[in-house]
């Protein structure tokens, strides 16, 4: 991959992003949409290499119709897959790690999970960037952020300086922004033990199954990547047990906990080590500095929530960002982002850590489909069977479906079996449809928020402008 020179962006940007992983590139891909000038940078060469987020949730796979890459998230990825228990090297069952939740036309993804490696997910953000006219800068530490009333200016490691209106922290868990900025994080060990998880080639497993080896030293995992010849390793170590992370290694312990012998791992791409635990940034602000995915939220891998929640935070953001730095929005409407998001990454959290701990199983909950924000800031008022909110339900709309009509950076307002008369409005801003009665919704007017949630409710149009000004 050719690198990019950050020199080349020096000077004002919109909003500068640190961190390339899956949120930075989620939230450039929204900014770049809306026709806002973000400046990614990213401290590595090139893309993260390994697979360590692989779960892609229906309520993420949402995000990515609305972001134009849902295409190729579903040629790429595949469901997953059910669990195959090995013991002694003869196979004992199956097992379905995740509870059935149906497909309907109101949530068109909803099902099995889908496994992507984390750095196909990238991949397909990266190339989406780039057909939007955006780019990453690579090789580009950070190494001073400072901010004032108008914006905040960065210095990089290679020297060179950028000013933006805005700064978004995704550069992880160990984030140094946050650090910078002073931001606590609270919150616990998960468990003790040591995981290690890399990216192996083993030809002769067959990869209909995702296949669990209990040991009294601890599980191991193997899980087939759609897409690739590799599987992915994940192992649990007892106690104060330290993982080698070398190929000679993992093939030791994959040969010492399977029926398999250490020749039969032909190659292993990567590995990496690190301990679960649950941890919360006290606030997701500092100013005109915002923290998002990982540098705001850590999760145990457990629930397949950490790159899914991370997802949200960026979709979450890049609507009020743009709406407050290309329409005219008031300034407020970014402090709605933490006190949306916060609590929300908060329930993640708690969901992660029970379903590591056994305390509860993969199924509706770990979709998101049920996450939203009622009673929030942006939330107003009740129709038919949602409040605001709510998830907007997909559904047929004029030989198309309404997740078509509320693809794009605009609000949209739906008039579901009413033909209650509405104030002008900027038909560029708000794009409105009329539909007869539909269950998911019943009977009212829903004004839907550029990502996907009832913002406003009512029987009729009232307070519905002035819910428009605050957004």
């Amino acid at each position: 991959m050719e690198l990019n020179s950050v020199k080349e962006t020096v000077g004002e940007t919109g909003v500068l992003i640190i961190g390339a992983g899956p949120t930075g590139l989620a939230l450039a891909v929204d900014l770049a949409r809306r026709g806002v000038r973000a400046t990614v940078v990213e401290k590595a060469d090139r893309l993260f290499p390994g697979s360590r987020g692989k779960g892609l949730q229906p309520r993420t796979l949402e995000v990515f119709d609305d972001l134009g890459v849902v295409g190729a998230v579903l040629a790429s990825s595949g469901p997953a897959p059910v669990q195959m228990i090995w013991q002694d090297g003869v196979r004992q069952g199956e097992h379905h790690m995740f509870d059935p939740v149906e497909t309907t036309p109101a949530a068109p993804y909803a099902g099995t999970p889908r496994i992507l490696p984390q750095w196909r997910t990238q991949e397909i953000l990266h190339a989406r960037l780039t057909e939007l006219g955006g780019e990453v800068s690579f090789g580009s530490a950070l190494t001073s952020l400072t901010q004032d009333a108008s914006g905040v200016t960065a210095t990089l490691s290679d020297g060179a300086t950028v000013r933006a209106a805005y700064a978004v922290a995704a550069d992880g868990g160990r984030s140094t922004v946050r650090a910078a900025l002073s931001i606590a994080m609270t919150g616990e060990s998960v468990d003790p033990s040591s995981m290690l998880v890399a990216d192996v080639r083993i030809p002769v497993l067959d990869r209909l199954n995702w296949h669990v080896f209990p040991a009294d030293a601890g599980f191991l995992l193997l899980c087939p990547l759609p897409g690739t010849d590799d599987f992915q390793l994940a192992a649990r170590f007892p106690d104060g047990a330290r993982p080698d992370l070398s190929a000679d290694g993992v093939r030791a312990l994959i040969a010492a906990r399977t029926h398999l012998c250490a020749s039969d791992v032909t190659e292993v791409r990567w590995s990496s080590d690190f301990r679960p635990r649950a941890a919360l940034a006290d606030r997701f602000r500092d100013g005109r500095v915002f923290l998002a995915g990982d540098a705001a939220h850590v999760h145990s891998p457990a629930g397949g929530q950490g790159l899914n929640t991370s997802i949200q935070d960026a979709y979450n953001l890049g609507w009020k960002l743009g709406r407050v730095l290309r329409d005219g929005a008031p300034e407020s409407l970014l402090d709605s982002y933490e006190e949306e998001r916060l609590p929300n990454a908060a329930e993640m959290l708690g969901l992660s850590t029970r379903i590591h701990r056994g305390e509860q199983r993969r199924g509706a909950a770990t979709q998101q489909l049920g996450i939203g924000y009622r009673g929030g800031p942006l939330s107003e008022g009740a129709a038919g069977a949602l409040r605001a909110g709510d998830r907007a339900p997909d559904g047929p709309l004029d030989g198309g479906t309404l997740f078509d009509a509320f693809r794009g950076p605009h609000f949209t307002l739906l008039a579901v079996g009413t033909d209650a008369p509405l104030p002008p409005l900027d038909a560029g801003a708000v794009h409105v449809h009329r539909l007869d009665a539909y269950e998911p919704y019943g009977k009212g007017l829903f004004l839907v928020r550029p990502d996907g949630y009832v913002g406003w409710a009512g029987d009729d149009a009232t307070g519905l402008a002035g819910y428009l000004t605050r957004c």
